[in-house]
């Protein structure tokens, strides 16, 4: 009678190409840590799937029926997760810029000064805006349409580059600014990326890229004013005005 052959299921062969050698048994997580993990990436679905549509459409024509149909889920099993609409729409906002901060995260390089870093995180930012188009319609609606999640976002923004220029100042940089100075600083260095993604993004290819001239005059910006204009830079006097 010919033997069955064992059934190959949650093995892994431990030796490279000889399968003479035994398998080692891949252990299953606890059945309630499955559980949680499931339900994380459920609700992780529902609210990528809450971005995809307020990109396309708009935080007002967004409903439970397109998030759901978006997620591949039935519509009970939204309210598993929120309680209506608003409460999803207020949490798409700080979790599509909690994406965004990790990737310009990601895409840190050598730089070793506030000036390095801060033209590697600037062109990260607009990197990540050519991926994530829907990314300006969401923060844009967002202050009409979902207050608290607006709030939330702006206030995770301020304080991630509040530590940015701390630390920079605890090694030196910025000796003309104190702490309450760079606190009014950060809004306006956040506020000029914004103006910047919103009326500089150039389409090339159906993608929105920024000038690399626009990069370098925002970093000329941030660099003079906060670091001081270079002597080379700075315009001579005329002679005959200082004796007058």
């Amino acid at each position: 009678m010919r033997q069955k052959k064992p059934a190959i299921r949650d093995e892994i062969s431990t030796a490279t190409g000889d399968d003479k050698k035994p398998v080692q048994q891949i252990e299953k997580p606890p059945r309630g840590k499955r559980r949680i993990e499931k339900s994380e990436q459920i609700r992780e679905a529902l609210l990528a799937a809450t971005a995809d549509v307020v990109g396309e459409k708009g935080y007002a024509n967004t409903s439970i029926a397109l998030i759901t149909q978006k997620a591949g889920v039935a519509q009970g099993t939204f309210y598993n997760y929120f309680e209506s609409r608003q409460e999803i729409l207020d949490e798409v906002m700080p979790a599509v810029g909690r994406n965004m901060l990790a990737y310009i995260k990601g895409k840190l390089g050598t730089g070793q000064n506030f000036a390095e870093l801060e033209d590697e995180q600037f062109r990260a930012l607009f990197s990540f805006l050519q991926i994530a188009p829907k990314f300006s319609r969401i923060l844009s609606e967002a202050y009409l349409f979902s207050l608290q999640g607006h709030k939330r976002h702006m206030e995770t923004v301020f304080s991630n580059y509040m530590r940015f220029l701390m630390r920079s100042k605890t090694h030196g940089e910025f000796p003309g600014y104190e702490p309450h100075e760079l606190a009014v600083i950060v809004p306006i260095l956040m506020g000029a990326r914004d103006y910047l993604a919103r009326n500089y993004m150039q389409e090339e290819g159906g993608v929105p890229t920024l000038q690399n001239s626009v990069a370098e005059t925002y970093m000329k910006f941030v660099r003079y004013g906060l670091e001081g204009v270079p002597p080379s830079t700075k315009p001579r006097k005329n002679a005959k005005s200082n004796k007058q």
